[in-house]
């Protein structure tokens, strides 16, 4: 049996239907458009209404009388005005219009991609912080992250960027293995590449952990504003310290966070010692703490390494040596211990007579070793004592004689370092790529952020005596003479360089003879200065300036001993 075909109008009225609601949306569309500012200004009369109405209900019954009074005076002198209706037509008209207008939705919580992120951060951490024992725990698996994460922040790509962590009062916060196993996993599961701050708040059971933005790299070396005795280190956080001052970045002048240290006779951290990783940035440090020092005081620079990163200071004003070879490097430090003593002495001499210092003796004197460990080694290599021994007298006793020392050095040698150089340099700084527990072993302290596996160099960690430790950004202060220095770089140090010392070019010079075909060669008026001193043994002189002799007695009130 054949089939019948359909009516036409069954087999074409699905098409038909379909153009029939095209048509009937974009009308609606247009309509829409069309009537899009009436539709604003309904909606806004109506808030307005819904306003009116809240504000009539919230006041109290015996001050609606007064109001309906004020509000009938007002349209009666609307009323009398001229154009007062009209002009109040379209005042209330442009105010339902900017309250109906559309408004951007505020987004109040996560989305589904940050809310799987938070979750899976909630799982990590349920075994790090829950108990078999505990009847309601705030972190079991498939609980309710919302109530142990109460603050929180994503970035543009969706990465946390700040999280508030409320953890068990059992939880032995107060243990650093403990908070280091916590902080190690939140910093694995928000994301690598980046540097985390973790707050404990210990009293609150509160954890804290920020995103740090990365500290400024182009403020090049220049004269810091800073009182006498003072030297930047480098720039850090700004809610690290509650200082800032004016620095010139690029082109403009901006307002920097710096760590300054503080040197001289009240001075609880008088000497500094700075570790890192090859070309982690410490000779950087080493030659911005010279270019500071030279302002106001005189500099010895002995360059362990002979790399000749020092050179652009030889020959200038205030420096008095620059030395890289071991009998050079000797015979200067020798000095300087020897200067250390007859500052103490003079100064005793001074203060029991009732004199005022000698201004040769208030000036700073500044020794500066960078990588000494190479030339211990070859001291003792060649039967010679260690250049570390003869800074006993100048980290000791450098406070009260304006002289201070600033040591340079690998991590692979800190082994050379002898207990007079652990025990006086309370500053200092850990330059480089770096582990915790690196740094933990040169500032005695962990660090409360993640150190990054690659960073610029002159970048680290600074401790001052027993305070906290903090991000470090050394100011860049490349050698000038090198090829690789850009242009405004080494301008910017040669524009910090004194002059040229018209005497250190008259002065002739002789090869030390006991060291054979010497290349370094040691300057008359440092051998000439060092003939000025007394020929007092170093014993009795330091037995002379124990604190339980007059010269400690004769220091100044506000000196440490």
């Amino acid at each position: 049996m054949a089939r019948r075909p359909l009516p036409r109008i069954l087999s074409s009225g699905s098409a038909s239907i379909t153009r029939s609601r095209e048509i009937a949306r974009t009308a609606a569309d247009s309509a829409t458009d069309v009537l899009h500012p009436l539709i604003t200004v309904v909606r806004g009369l109506r808030l307005l209404a819904v306003s009116g109405r809240q504000k009539w209900v919230a006041t109290p019954k015996e001050r609606r009388g007064p109001k309906l009074l004020l509000g009938a005076a007002c349209v009666l002198v609307v009323a009398l005005v001229p154009y007062g209706p009209i002009l109040t037509l379209v005042t209330v008209m442009g105010a339902a219009a900017w309250k109906g207008r559309e408004r951007t939705p505020v987004r109040t919580g996560p989305d589904d991609a940050e809310t799987a992120r938070l979750r899976s951060l909630y799982e990590a951490l349920v075994p790090y912080f829950s108990t078999a024992d505990d009847p309601d725990p705030l972190f079991a698996h498939g609980g309710d992250w919302a109530k142990a994460f109460d603050g929180y922040a994503f970035d543009a790509d969706g990465r946390l960027t700040r999280l508030r962590v409320s953890y068990p009062a059992y939880f032995t916060d107060g243990e650093a293995a403990a908070r280091s196993r916590i902080e190690q996993l939140l910093h694995t599961k928000s994301g690598r590449g980046r540097e985390y701050h973790f707050g404990w708040d210990e009293e609150a059971n509160r954890l804290v952990m920020t995103v740090l933005d990365a500290l400024p790299t182009t403020i090049a070396a220049q004269r810091f504003v800073t009182a006498p005795g003072e030297t930047v280190l480098g720039f850090t956080d700004p809610d690290a310290v509650s200082r800032t001052v004016p620095v010139r970045d690029g082109d403009v002048t901006v307002d920097a966070s710096p760590v300054v240290w503080r040197t001289g006779g009240r001075s609880t951290e008088p000497h500094l010692l700075a570790v890192g990783q090859p070309g982690g940035g410490t000779t950087t440090l080493v030659r911005s703490i010279a270019l500071q020092a030279l302002r106001d005081g005189d500099v010895i620079v002995v360059d362990g390494g002979g790399t000749g990163e020092y050179g652009a200071l030889a020959g200038r004003g205030g420096v008095l040596a620059v030395e890289s070879g071991l009998g050079g490097a000797l015979a200067t430090l020798e000095w300087a211990a020897h200067e250390t003593e007859r500052r103490l002495i003079a100064a005793n001499r001074a203060r029991q007579s009732g004199h005022r210092v000698p201004d040769d003796i208030r000036r700073p004197l500044w020794i500066l070793l960078d990588r000494p460990g190479v030339l211990g080694h070859l001291a003792a290599a060649d039967g010679r004592p260690d250049p570390l021994e003869l800074l006993r007298i100048p980290l000791r006793h450098g406070r009260a004689a304006q002289v201070t020392v600033v040591l340079a050095e690998q991590f692979d040698a800190l082994d050379t370092l002898t207990e007079t150089v652990r025990t006086h340099t309370r500053a200092r700084a850990v330059l480089g790529p770096a582990s915790r527990e690196q740094i933990e072993a040169v500032l005695g302290a962990e660090p409360h952020t993640t150190p990054p596996l690659e960073v610029p160099p002159g970048r680290g960690y600074v401790r001052l005596g027993a305070g906290p430790v903090l991000r470090l950004q050394v100011p860049a202060t490349p050698d000038p003479y090198d090829d690789a220095t850009g242009d405004a770089h080494r301008q910017a140090v040669l524009d910090l360089l004194p002059g040229r010392h018209s005497a250190m070019e008259a002065t002739p010079v002789r090869e030390p003879a006991d060291e054979g075909p010497a290349t370094e060669q040691v300057p008359v008026a440092v051998e000439a200065a060092a003939r000025t001193v007394e020929a007092v043994p170093v014993e009795a002189t330091v037995a002379e300036a124990r604190p339980s002799e007059p010269l400690a007695k004769a220091q100044p009130a506000g000196a440490e001993s």
